[in-house]
């Protein structure tokens, strides 16, 4: 717990990181990888050009000012964090070069009013947040069973073009062993060398449920748009793997883990390749034969950018209560039975009001932030309560539910 005599100067930081949270978070970054040139094989260079992870910081530590006396709100947070870090291998080593480079730029940014009552307790608050997240990562570490950094080696069996730019890869351990198991909505690491000695991780979705016998993960191919640079790892993937070729990919990890065995419908949500961990829910919730009444919704650009349609069609033929809805900004149809298609986009407080069924399901989104703000905001306009809404964020989560 923050000590009494620092809580002042973090609660006068708020209006500060307002102002100046993106030029500390910028200076961090620089500084750190002019120092540790190394630690760019760690993060993602991509948000790093686009400014995402530096604007991701921001709100991170802006949001830790705010709420660093509400463990409830700042308990999932840490959460998400600490499997995203276990998933590329962090360690309790990197925690003091993280915390020199961010008092640093803290410092440096504020200049005279960075006084040494304010870093003094930016520096206990940072350590109270790094013991939380390297005990939490300690944990994650130990239930998967394998060292920091660990990755499996897995060869590729088979390779799917599920849609415009999306391709699905089915992996197996090339020791012949067992892949380890997985809570449907999970994801793994993957780790790829762009060219030698230069390395980047991405995290890619579980695609398909549990099995016991393979993973499979679909990636969909970055082409850049407006200030977002074209995606280096997706399209090294598409370009260069293919059956038979072998990657590695760490243990599964994420704390999205939608509640197979609930009471009441539930209901996913997804927008683009939003659609991958809704998938392998759907798939484990037809393996088992669920009872539930399952609501997939799920929005694209077009008919050509609709993934998976395989696995959802079977599904269709194996869970009585399913019911499938698509919006598709072109208008096309799925081709799918008992698929109704809109023109447009989703509106997911319609669905409540048309099927009452829905005041007591559980909803599940995944896609870009916007489509998962947009669906969040007009769900809780139909009534529904804000415990039942759970979401996945491909890329950093700029906690806009903290802000």
């Amino acid at each position: 717990m923050l000590s009494e005599n620092s809580r002042p100067y973090i609660d006068a930081s708020v209006p500060v990181l307002r102002e100046h949270g993106v030029a500390i978070t910028q200076l961090f970054y620089r500084t750190m990888f002019e120092e540790h040139p190394s630690l760019t094989n760690l993060f993602n260079m991509g948000n790093q050009a686009n400014g995402s992870q530096q604007q991701s910081l921001a709100s991170a530590v802006f949001a830790y000012a705010a709420n660093y006396n509400n463990s409830d709100a700042l308990a999932p947070v840490l959460g998400r964090i600490a499997h995203k870090h276990a998933s590329v291998g962090l360690t309790s080593a990197h925690y003091p070069i993280v915390g020199k480079h961010l008092l640093g730029a803290i410092a440096t940014t504020l200049g005279d009013a960075a006084t040494p009552e304010l870093l003094g307790a930016w520096d206990e608050a940072y350590w109270l947040i790094a013991g939380e997240l390297i005990a939490a990562e300690s944990r994650l570490y130990e239930r998967s069973g394998v060292a920091p950094g660990h990755r499996n080696i897995m060869r590729v069996t088979e390779r799917v073009m599920q849609a415009e730019d999306i391709v699905s890869l089915t992996l197996v351990p090339e020791s012949g062993e067992q892949p380890a198991s997985f809570h449907p909505g999970q994801y793994v690491t993957v780790v790829v060398e762009l060219r030698p000695g230069v390395y980047q991780q991405r995290q890619y979705s579980l695609s398909d449920a549990p099995n016991g016998m393979a993973w499979r993960i679909s990636v969909r191919r970055e082409r850049g748009v407006n200030a977002n640079p074209v995606g280096a790892v997706s399209n090294w993937i598409h370009d260069n793997i293919q059956a038979g070729d072998t990657l590695a990919v760490s243990q599964p990890f994420g704390d999205f883990a939608p509640a197979l065995n609930g009471e009441g419908p539930i209901a996913l949500l997804s927008a683009g390749v939003g659609i991958t961990p809704m998938v392998s829910v759907l798939n484990a919730l037809a393996n088992q034969g669920t009872h539930r009444k399952v609501v997939f919704a799920h929005a694209a650009r077009s008919r050509a950018y609709l993934a998976h349609l395989d696995d959802i069609e079977a599904a269709g033929r194996t869970l009585a209560h399913l019911k499938l809805h698509f919006y598709v900004e072109s208008g096309e149809a799925t081709g799918l039975a008992n698929a109704p298609t809109r023109s447009g986009r989703m509106e997911a407080g319609e669905l409540v009001a048309e099927d009452p069924d829905l005041a007591n399901a559980t909803f599940y989104l995944c896609g870009p932030l916007p489509f998962m703000q947009a669906q969040r905001a007009s769900l809780l306009a139909q009534g529904v309560p804000a415990d039942k809404i759970h979401r996945e964020v491909f890329g950093p989560d700029l906690l806009d539910h903290l802000l």
